[in-house]
């Protein structure tokens, strides 16, 4: 797309977003002093502010760009990403929060060698954990980058950076303590950038009169030009005539060209010209017309739709359980009575949220179809309002979704920092303060740089393959861990190897451009791109089978255990695991 002149209501936004940020930050840094206020804010966060937080850090880039994309391109199957992103908490809420909070542990690390007394399970979860922040930090970093790209027009890696030094300076200035308050605040900012923008395109929507479900595909309502960043593959359902400048299908062009109907490659740096009235070509896989972008079970371009829907929903549904940045945060409660009001304030939080970037992608399609072209739907929610806008209205609304943005990267990369610090401090390093904050530097910089050399993806798309990787090894060992006795350290350990490595194998694969779907009638690229739905019974099956075959703990020392995982908190049975952790 064209970039127009950088608006300075933009600019200020971003810099109230960033400015903001810190300065509440700054504020919590007055109060962290210990290492328990650094990885769990010496569990002294009421359920409500924990609530705000835990939203705030949960709405990731994903949610807040990558939804609406996802649903302008691909329509009613999309819709799994928010339900899954909300109802992971339930399962959370019903099997994991309140015990979790009761077993006193600090990090998921140091649950594992609590519920199964092995410090060389301790390890391989460290291990996982790191695993699943770093590449959920990737696309975060990525996303920044392609924000500030799109809105200001400056090169990829400034936004990745900015947003990386902020971060990184924030968490080691006060960790957790610091990044509670920060993350509260960006709740309720995301929810006001994305709210206010879909309720004033509904109106404007009405007012239209436009049609959705029409068997015709998306058309343009002005001339508009669109640069292809990456090389895509794009399909038509009738000849299009288009004026082009590059590679098409192999071919250097420099004018008119007629589009015939099937599939067409746009080679990165060609310019389409597309007149009022046009018809918009369609990225290969997406539903080319209204009816099917309405009607479910087109799945996300390629051969097994139906695959791909169940393993994104059992991605995403147990994922959540196995987020260590989300998880971290029920330490932070005081009790298992309030890790449950937490959650359960979470639930209706999210809910409210993901009304909005649902809207948005629906009127993306409407009212900024070119995006379906480039594939590079994420920009949906920041093109949107100048599109249908004009003039300062259109202005405000887009410098409103900017501030948005730049705080859903800050807020779930100080997440996911602090957790993937916390471990790596108190796992590797002696858990001191100091040994928190160097782990944070270290911890930032490798995905930061990581993201500039990630191939092009939805951001959606990336953080969905992260939750499998979650759902794949931490959930089992969690949900197994607090409700099943015959669990043992072999069976967990067997279970974390298998589920991590086939799903951390596929979503690297995928990453790294993965492979055509030709190959075995399409299964290889499905399976990649979607592992969950192989990688979680795996997980599942051969820690219960190998915990069949191997000795575990004596029944006493599970009893003694259980009770302090089940039992309610004034019955006094648990305390928190503390020793070792330095105040200085």
């Amino acid at each position: 797309m064209d970039h127009h002149p950088v608006p300075a209501l933009t600019v200020l936004a971003l810099v109230f977003a960033a400015v903001a940020t810190v300065a509440i930050g700054v504020y919590g840094v007055r109060l962290a002093r210990t290492t328990s206020d650094f990885l769990v804010a010496s569990r002294s966060v009421g359920a409500r502010w924990n609530a705000a937080a835990i939203s705030g850090e949960y709405l990731s880039a994903a949610s807040f760009l990558g939804v609406a994309g996802l649903i302008a391109k691909y329509g009613a199957d999309a819709l799994w990403y928010p339900v899954g992103f909300t109802a992971g908490y339930l399962g959370l809420l019903l099997f994991v929060a309140a015990p979790l909070r009761r077993s006193g542990a600090y990090t998921v690390p140091d649950f594992a060698e609590f519920r199964l007394h092995s410090t060389r399970l301790r390890k391989l979860a460290t291990l996982i954990v790191v695993l699943v922040c770093g590449l959920y930090l990737i696309p975060q970093f990525h996303g920044a980058g392609l924000t500030l790209n799109i809105v200001l027009g400056v090169p990829h890696w400034v936004g990745a950076a900015l947003v990386g030094i902020i971060v990184i300076a924030n968490v080691v200035g006060g960790g957790m303590r610091s990044i509670t308050f920060v993350q509260a605040f960006q709740y309720w900012l995301k929810l006001t950038a994305v709210a206010i923008p879909a309720v004033v395109l509904m109106f404007h929507f009405f007012a239209d009169d436009r049609e959705l479900g029409s068997p015709a595909p998306p058309t343009l309502s002005e001339r508009t030009t669109v640069d292809i960043t990456v090389d895509v593959i794009v399909q038509v359902t009738g000849p299009e005539a288009v004026t082009a400048t590059g590679t098409v299908d192999g071919t250097t062009v420099n004018g008119p060209v007629v589009l015939a109907p099937g599939e067409h490659k746009l080679s990165a740096g060609t310019k389409l010209l597309l007149e009022a009235g046009s018809a918009v070509p369609v990225v290969s896989g997406a539903p080319a017309n209204g009816s099917d972008w309405l009607a479910p079970g087109n799945g996300f371009g390629g051969p097994h739709p139906q695959y791909q829907v169940y393993s994104l929903i059992l991605a995403t549904f147990l994922g959540t359980m196995g987020l260590p940045h989300v998880l971290v945060r029920f330490y932070t409660n005081p009790d298992g009575r309030a890790a449950r009001a937490t959650a359960l304030a979470v639930i209706g939080l999210l809910g409210v949220f993901y009304l909005f970037p649902t809207l948005l992608g629906v009127f993306a399609r409407l009212y900024v179809p070119q995006l379906l072209i480039t594939g590079t739907s994420d920009a949906a929610v920041l093109l949107l309002p100048g599109s249908v806008l004009a003039g300062l209205p259109g202005q405000l609304l887009a410098a409103l979704v900017a501030a948005g943005a730049l705080a859903a990267f800050l807020s779930t990369s100080s997440g996911l920092l602090v957790s993937v610090a916390g471990v790596i401090s108190t796992d590797v390093l002696r858990g001191r303060v100091r040994d928190f904050r160097i782990a944070a530097v270290a911890a930032g910089l490798v995905p930061l740089a990581l993201s500039l050399t990630v191939a092009s993806l939805d951001v959606s798309r990336s953080v969905g393959l992260v939750f499998g990787v979650a759902a794949s090894t931490l959930c089992p060992l969690l949900v197994l861990g607090i409700w099943w006795r015959g669990l043992t350290a072999a069976g967990a350990a067997t279970g974390l190897i298998t589920g991590g490595v086939i799903a951390a194998g596929a979503t690297v694969a995928s990453l790294l451009g993965g492979v055509s779907d030709t190959v075995w009638g399409g299964w290889p690229a499905a399976i990649l791109d979607y592992p969950a739905a192989v990688s979680v019974p795996a997980a599942f099956a051969s820690m219960v089978l190998v915990s069949k075959l191997t000795r575990g703990q004596s029944a006493l020392d599970v009893s003694r255990i259980f009770t302090r995982l089940h039992a309610p908190e004034r019955l006094g049975m648990g305390s928190d695991r503390e020793q070792g952790l330095h105040s200085a």
